[in-house]
């Protein structure tokens, strides 16, 4: 907003238009508003749009449910420039993964004459030779793939959605958002820690039915900030009621998560395995359809928004996009890996053994 002030002061013809002015928006003497806004399908709606320019649109993201939000919202934004002749859709970014509206926008019109749709395609010298190549060359030196996208304006090729939303959408209840404890069954917490400052503690409380599915009875999230003495105080509340006193958790915080459980009478056990084997074993699980999902927003969302990156050493890691968060499918995908994987690893110690 700063710049956008800045070049109508600056120019006689340009400041006399401006009537008002506020932290996020200028108004202008012709009945037109100049707005900074929150990259939002809900905000957007309702108005009269006759330019819009979507920043970093690549990397809009969102952990609330949205398949991808920067769809939803250029969606929203099309019918507010129908009725406004000559209206433009500009977009500014870097690129990022093959996939979405900016890698769908470049597949179809880029490089073709004549077409509706101009696509610019260039890297940081081209567009701003004050850049140094040496700050290029660092770094394409540190992380090629990184750089690649960053300065040379190229899509990445080692990053990749991990689960489709359709695997997701097959095994959650609709309507089932969580299951009270039944007496009988054996059930498994899984809990990725947080300090309380910046990322969610989440809790999933699973079991494993006659089938030898991983059935997901509870999830549990409190976002930041908190205190996280009272969250595992209420989380220990929350397993005992499941008759659960020996958890597994994310390896996070060195000896705290597993001293605070022992206070409230729950162990916790570090777990072996990685975020990234946690996934890589979760999703033949949701493939072959051996898993019950609650109907949580947030927890299909985030499975989603889930990436598989080529690490340098050739090996692939999988986590949430930059900027996103994985709390909840963490937790759900760690207790329902723990509660079905045990039947696997029977059933292979029984063909071994017979």
């Amino acid at each position: 907003m700063r710049y956008l002030r800045s070049l109508f002061m600056d120019h006689p013809t340009l400041a006399q238009l401006v009537i008002r002015e506020t932290d996020d928006a200028l108004e202008l003497s012709n009945r037109c508003i100049i707005e900074i806004t929150t990259a939002s399908f809900r905000t957007t709606r309702g108005y009269t749009v006759v330019a819009v320019l979507a920043d970093e649109l690549a990397f809009w993201l969102s952990d609330e449910g949205l398949a991808n939000p920067a769809d939803e919202i250029l969606d929203a934004l099309r019918p507010a420039m129908a009725t406004a002749p000559g209206s433009m859709l500009l977009v500014a970014t870097s690129p990022y993964a093959r996939r979405g509206p900016v890698w769908e926008a470049h597949r179809r019109h880029f490089g073709k004459e004549h077409d509706p749709v101009l696509v610019w395609n260039a890297a940081t010298r081209v567009m701003n030779p004050s850049v140094p190549q040496s700050v290029v060359d660092d770094a394409m030196e540190r992380d090629s793939a990184s750089a690649s996208a960053e300065y040379l304006a190229q899509f990445r090729s080692d990053v990749e959605g991990y689960i489709t939303r359709e695997a997701v959408e097959a095994n959650v209840i609709p309507g089932q958002y969580e299951l009270p404890p039944v007496s009988g069954i054996v059930y498994g917490g899984f809990v990725d820690p947080s300090g309380g400052a910046s990322n969610s503690m989440t809790l999933a409380v699973g079991h494993r039915d006659g089938d030898g599915n991983g059935i997901l009875d509870a999830i549990r999230e409190i976002r930041p900030p908190f205190n996280p003495d009272s969250v595992v105080a209420k989380f220990s509340a929350l397993l005992k009621a499941y008759g659960v006193h020996e958890i597994t958790g994310d390896r996070y915080g060195g000896d705290w998560p597993a001293s605070r459980f022992n206070e409230y009478g729950v162990s916790y056990l570090a777990s072996e395995k990685t975020k990234s084997d946690i996934y890589r074993e979760f999703l033949p699980l949701l493939n072959s359809r051996r898993v019950e999902l609650l109907d949580h927003s947030r927890l299909v969302a985030q499975l989603v928004g889930l990436e598989r990156r080529t690490a340098r050493s050739g090996r692939d890691q999988i986590a949430e996009p930059p900027g996103g968060h994985d709390d909840v499918c963490n937790a759900a995908a760690g207790v329902l890996v723990q509660v079905a994987g045990e039947l696997d690893e029977l059933a292979m110690w029984v063909r071994l053994n017979r």
